[in-house]
């Protein structure tokens, strides 16, 4: 993906196959927005989890 702002670019491959995913000919703007919607909550639900996971090993380990 050229002249993002991202500082970690989506390489083109995975921006594609997430448009592909989220696409809706149905949908005025050309995207399912529920799907949308549902596909972020579930990566932040992910990301929750795994800060959760990562705090806890830092508390186990005295860094905290």
């Amino acid at each position: 993906m050229a002249d993002s702002i991202l500082e970690d670019p989506i390489p083109a491959d995975e921006y594609a196959a997430i448009e592909r995913e989220i696409a809706s000919a149905d949908s005025p703007v050309g995207i399912d927005a529920k799907k949308t919607h549902v596909l972020i909550l579930h990566k932040l639900a992910a990301i929750e989890r795994r800060l959760a996971r990562l705090e806890e090993l830092s508390r186990g380990s005295g860094d905290a």
